[in-house]
């Protein structure tokens, strides 16, 4: 039997929470598996938004691995909230963009032997490019976050080419076992938090949270945003997506200093 997962007491869509955004790649990913048709992801944006997430996140990724260009164009359609759109820094992927109108855009790395998205960005690399890429989405009057390591050259650089926001990567924090790891990185999320709201950033952060780790940063008053997928989809096998969800929203109240 699945043990029950012991959430704060605090409803979800409370407007004193910060918001949860739900990736449903992991959705795609299971229907890739077979080349059929489910389970659906439209099905799945549904059951997220009844569960209280406050927005739905995809990756389009450039091999197609999981969620399809035909997903991206239903989920247009059917998500009533907020719409993140997650790709690479290429032109052909801005095109995409750019025809669907998400209600915002992340900036990933990405590589094809990659399992998953295995760091941030590497801004001060790519400045001009990114630059080029953030001014035409920004001409549609599209938002863009940049997923960067909580590195403060990179935040600097993501505030110089015209970033509305940055998302921490938080998977050196989610992989650390040891205390003083956990804290080194905890301490480090902090400090890039900081520096990104005083850059003028919208703070997000995301990757490799869990209902186990989640708490810890939820008292880092400058994160706005949390982006899960994995372990929300892991529990909807023996839940049910729209209570794993709601699960996870209950561990993400507004923290005391937040206004």
């Amino acid at each position: 039997m699945m043990d029950p997962i012991r959430c704060p007491s605090t409803s979800p869509g409370s407007k004193d929470m910060a918001r949860l955004g739900v990736n449903i790649d992991h959705v795609a990913t299971l229907r890739q598996a077979r080349g059929g048709y489910e389970p659906d992801p439209i099905a799945a944006a549904v059951l997220a938004d009844l569960g209280g997430a406050d927005g739905l996140v995809v990756h389009l990724r450039e091999d197609r691995r999981h969620i399809q260009e035909r997903d991206l164009t239903l989920l247009r359609d059917v998500v009533h909230s907020s719409l993140n759109l997650e790709m690479a820094a290429e032109a052909s992927m801005a095109n995409i963009a750019l025809q669907v109108r998400p209600d915002k855009v992340t900036l990933v790395p990405e590589r094809r032997q990659e399992l998953t998205t295995e760091g941030g960005l590497a801004v001060t690399e790519h400045h001009d490019r990114l630059a080029r890429l953030i001014r035409r989405l920004h001409e549609a009057e599209i938002p863009v976050s940049l997923f960067i390591d909580p590195d403060l050259t990179q935040i600097h650089a993501a505030s110089n080419v015209g970033a509305d926001a940055v998302e921490l990567h938080t998977g050196r924090y989610a992989n650390s076992r040891r205390p003083q790891d956990i804290h080194k990185e905890v301490a480090a999320l902090i400090q890039g938090a900081q520096l990104a709201q005083k850059s003028g950033l919208e703070v997000n952060a995301g990757h490799g949270l869990t209902y186990h780790n989640i708490q810890r940063l939820t008292t880092i008053d400058e994160i706005v945003e949390f982006n899960i997928g994995h372990s929300i989809i892991s529990r909807a096998v023996f839940v049910g997506l729209e209570r794993a969800v709601r699960e996870m929203r209950a561990f993400i109240p507004l923290s005391p200093g937040r206004s």
